[in-house]
């Protein structure tokens, strides 16, 4: 399975995402996630929810194969209410980020899209680096990044477009916690049961309240905002940066 759940008990299941080598997002694995989103959201027995990687990365972020070849289907990541990115960032339950290695791009995203985040020391590194490979940011991806992020923290990050390591991660608080690696499943499942704790209805209400501004801004999107993403994306430069990245991450 693309998105594999398992209960770890006291409420609480594990999201664990399993695209090796990287669980890099295609439309497949966006469909596999928001399953296990509705899943747990719908489930009465789960009070909160971690996602964690498989391997050495928590996610690469988008398929940049699937991208140079023309196959992939999801310039509008994280911008309905069917996308599986989507779900996970307004699933009304605790959710919690164990970023147990590299997170790149959307994968950054995806763990900006959960309400904490928590990671060990290691050479993993953190990135939102789509500008360097001339992507644009879709509207449901930049206001996952804008409502985790503080202004100063967007711009340099996103702007600058470069790969960090756990320090600089966690001081401009794309994670919350850095933890050892013993400790790694045990922190995030003490976070994730005291959040779960917390009166439900209340804590989705103001889960609610708090991403109500931005979620209305993805979901109010015209038409235009999506193609000006697409046309970013199928430019004659954007192709070449990908098919160089794709180049350089195969000679690795």
């Amino acid at each position: 399975m693309l998105v594999e759940s398992r209960v770890l008990g006291d409420g609480v299941s594990i999201l664990r995402l399993n695209r090796p080598p990287a669980n890099a997002i295609n439309a497949e694995f966006l469909g596999a996630l928001g399953e296990q989103c509705k899943a747990a959201r719908d489930d009465e027995n789960v009070r909160a929810v971690i996602v964690a990687g498989n391997g050495r990365f928590f996610s690469g972020g988008l398929d940049l194969k699937e991208a140079a070849s023309g196959a992939n289907r999801i310039g509008n990541l994280a911008g309905s209410q069917d996308d599986g990115l989507f779900m996970l960032w307004t699933l009304p339950k605790p959710t919690v980020a164990m970023v147990n290695g590299h997170a790149i791009a959307g994968g950054v995203i995806i763990a900006l899209a959960c309400d904490f985040r928590i990671t060990q020391p290691g050479n993993h590194r953190f990135g939102l680096n789509e500008v360097a490979i001339g992507l644009a940011f879709p509207r449901g991806a930049f206001e996952i990044a804008r409502l985790a992020l503080s202004n100063q923290e967007l711009r340099s990050t996103m702007l600058e477009a470069g790969l960090f390591d756990v320090d600089r991660a966690r001081q401009i608080e794309i994670v919350d916690e850095i933890v050892e690696p013993a400790r790694l499943e045990s922190r995030s499942l003490e976070v994730a049961k005291r959040l779960g704790a917390n009166g439900r209805l209340a804590y989705a209400h103001t889960k609610h309240r708090i991403q109500a501004e931005a979620v209305a801004r993805v979901l109010n999107q015209d038409i235009e905002q999506v193609h000006e993403v697409a046309r970013i994306t199928q430019s004659e430069e954007t192709g070449a940066l990908i098919a160089a990245q794709v180049n350089r991450l195969t000679r690795r």
